[in-house]
């Protein structure tokens, strides 16, 4: 497995330089964000983007994300171009030697959590979903804007996306990711690029809206669409170790052939739909972070690890979660269960 760390680009306060110093730092992982979704990633923006990475002595072989529009999600008439659209991307993509490409299936907004500033007792910031503070909120109601949420679109088109999600069941979501997969796997299976789902996170359902990918029975169902290996897994430590019941060293033995690419973060769990993000060791939280890396060695996981979420120490700012200090912790912290399990 290789290390990798993830860039916003040339605005990222975190330099190309700053992540290269971490020890065994291999790759980067970024994507194109100025393209809106939907719209073809052109092979030359991405041979650009390789190249500014090489240019520091990484690489550049899985993005995240390749964004899957909502008239996907939602099955609606404009899907077969978005499709299209989305095959011609990951071709591109292919052609400058990109290997896994991660998306997710989480309707209306990404990762949520109720505070990015949470002061742990070590004085530290860091992300925490408190559930109490958001199960009597609806947002149709409500002035709510949480993180994770698409902030490009407006008040009325964030409403409607809310109420056609309501009336959706998990079985439409469903049905509607299969007809992804099946229009882009063969894609991806001819231009030898993996496709990495990420977990819903929280993985649970928000405001009355369906999610689908949140555990061992969910992968099963993914897996059962196309058992082809390009039908992948981006195994998030975090948003899986945030349910009690995912056994997670289990999981990674269970479908390690379609796990392409692992973020690792630990969460302490509140209670059963509550959690706080922590430092990365074992002690600090709710994962059994060196038996994650066992299961990995066991099922000699050859694909690309990163410290994923990390606290703001040290005096820090920056894009929540995202800043260099503590996930650079996190990669050494990574870096010495690897070798040690591996020895």
């Amino acid at each position: 497995m290789e290390l990798s760390f993830r860039w916003y680009g040339e605005d990222d306060p975190v330099t190309l330089k700053n992540i290269k110093q971490i020890p065994d730092m291999k790759q980067i992982v970024t994507a194109i964000y100025d393209v809106p979704v939907g719209e073809v990633w052109t092979s030359e923006r991405i041979k650009q983007l390789k190249q500014s990475i090489e240019a520091e002595g990484l690489k550049f072989e899985v993005v995240e994300s390749l964004p899957v529009s909502e008239e996907i999600k939602m099955g609606t008439d404009k899907r077969d171009t978005l499709i299209e659209n989305y095959k011609t991307s990951l071709i591109n993509l292919a052609a400058n030697g990109i290997k896994t490409v991660t998306y997710n299936f989480m309707p209306v907004f990404d990762w949520t959590r109720s505070q990015l500033d949470y002061e742990l007792a070590d004085g530290s910031n860091t992300l925490i979903y408190k559930h109490d503070q958001l199960k009597d909120i609806d947002p149709l109601t409500t002035d709510l804007n949480l993180p994770g949420w698409d902030e490009s679109y407006s008040r009325s088109e964030m409403n409607q996306l809310i109420t056609t999600y309501r009336d959706m069941s998990d079985e439409q979501l469903w049905a509607n990711l299969k007809y992804f997969l099946d229009a882009v796997l063969p894609t991806a299976i001819e231009h030898d690029i993996d496709l990495a789902i990420h977990p819903d996170d929280p993985p649970w359902s928000i405001f009355g809206i369906p999610r689908i990918i949140k555990n061992k029975d969910s992968y099963k169902r993914l897996l059962s669409i196309n058992d082809d290996a390009h039908n992948g897994i981006c195994f998030c430590t975090g948003s899986l170790g945030a349910l009690a019941d995912n056994d997670l060293p289990n999981m990674i033995r269970e479908f390690g052939t379609h796990i392409h690419f692992v973020h690792m973060r630990n969460v302490k769990r509140l209670d059963e739909f509550s959690f706080v993000e922590t430092g990365h060791l074992s002690k600090n939280g709710s994962v059994d972070m060196k038996a994650v890396v066992e299961a990995l060695c066991e099922i000699e996981f050859k694909g690309t690890i990163r410290p994923d979420h990390g606290r703001m120490i040290w005096g820090e700012t920056g894009k929540a979660g995202y800043g260099l200090f503590d996930r650079a912790l996190g990669a050494t912290y990574i870096n010495g269960l690897i070798e040690g399990v591996s020895k």
